[in-house]
């Protein structure tokens, strides 16, 4: 026994919305805190050069101790 047409078509697309509904999605979320960026590493690597530049200037004014 065969199943009439309209049954089929009945079926078929029923089964095909249950597909089309079990689709993944994907979302994107976003953070509540605010994204912070770590400067220590510039910050430090300013601090040593003015700090050379002021020992460059020392040794500069006071040539007779070396």
């Amino acid at each position: 026994m065969a199943m009439p047409k309209i049954l089929q078509s009945l079926v078929f697309s029923s089964l095909m919305a249950m597909v089309v509904a079990c689709t993944p999605t994907v979302q994107v979320a976003v953070p509540n805190e605010p994204i912070t960026i770590n400067l220590n590493v510039k910050i430090k690597h300013e601090i040593l050069i003015k700090v050379d530049k002021e020992i460059d200037n020392l040794f500069e004014e006071n040539s007779e101790l070396f």
